[in-house]
């Protein structure tokens, strides 16, 4: 057999052992969407002060990760479904600072991935978290979960599930202006255990089971829209399991409204965005 035989065989014999090489399609260009989950507002080091966005933030990290030739992140602090495709007002300590470009305009023809993680701002978590704040135990604070389920309808996931389809028209114009783009969304993560911590966070049990309840609600959105339009879901809540605000700071992926590391209160920190990206890259 000649030298060359051989190691036309011996690349044949390795393919039949080894399969198809594991090494993803590199990314050429990489564009992230989305809000401040996907920005990290106040981990450091920031690097935008309008959309307060984090030099580790989890695209930052993917981008690294990846080896993007390419990378734009136009995550913004604050940002809704509208804000893929209109400017955006920005504000600094209650100071406006202007708008920014519409995060769609960031794409290209030549994008070749794109993540997206957008509805928190939509569905009003924030706020709701922020209204149930409870100082006091059971009996003397009351449940803030009677404000927004009456009569069995649940106003967060009617909220929800109304504004839900603009998301999947988000991704069909992503599709439009990047073709060859593969398009991975996320949902939310894990932000605080079954029943809750009180007093480490300030939720009574019931009203901490209706904050991740409605947050599971709008990863069930997200995720059927990504399955109707063509787009992938990577799924950060279950993994989170066990790393929310609840857990010691060292451990923990997303704050609570008392902070245990520098990141804004009910956002991921450093740890968490770190992981966030490496569940992404295991998809890529």
């Amino acid at each position: 057999m000649s030298a060359r035989h051989w190691i036309c065989t011996a690349g044949v014999l390795a393919s039949m052992a080894f399969g198809p090489s594991a090494a993803a399609d590199p990314v050429v260009e990489y564009v992230a969407l989305g809000d401040s989950f996907a920005a990290a507002p106040l981990v450091p080091a920031m690097t935008d002060l309008k959309c307060h966005r984090s030099s580790h933030d989890y695209p930052a990290v993917l981008a690294e990760l990846s080896g993007a030739q390419v990378f734009r992140d136009v995550s913004c602090d604050s940002a809704h479904v509208s804000d893929l495709s209109e400017p955006q007002d920005t504000s600094l300590l209650g100071i406006e600072t202007g708008p920014v470009p519409p995060q769609l305009d960031a794409l290209t023809p030549t994008t070749t991935l794109v993540t997206m993680t957008i509805g928190g701002g939509d569905s009003g978590l924030v706020g709701i978290a922020q209204n149930c704040v409870n100082l006091l135990p059971k009996p003397l604070g009351k449940a803030c979960k009677g404000n927004y389920v009456k009569d069995g309808v649940d106003s967060t996931a009617a909220r929800i599930d109304a504004f839900a389809p603009r998301i999947g028209t988000a991704i069909e114009e992503i599709h439009a202006r990047s073709p060859q783009a593969r398009v991975i969304l996320t949902g939310y993560g894990t932000y605080i255990q079954p029943g809750g911590c009180w007093p480490r966070q300030p939720f009574l049990a019931e009203d901490a089971d209706y904050i991740q309840g409605s947050v599971g609600h709008l990863n069930q959105a997200i995720a059927a829209q990504a399955a109707a339009h063509g787009a992938d879901y990577v799924d950060v809540a279950t993994p989170g399991v066990g790393h929310d605000s609840c857990t010691p700071a060292n451990v923990r992926w997303l704050e609570g409204l008392i902070p245990g590391n520098i990141a804004a209160p009910l956002h991921p920190n450093a740890l968490g965005s770190a992981n966030f990206a490496s569940l992404i890259s295991a998809r890529l």
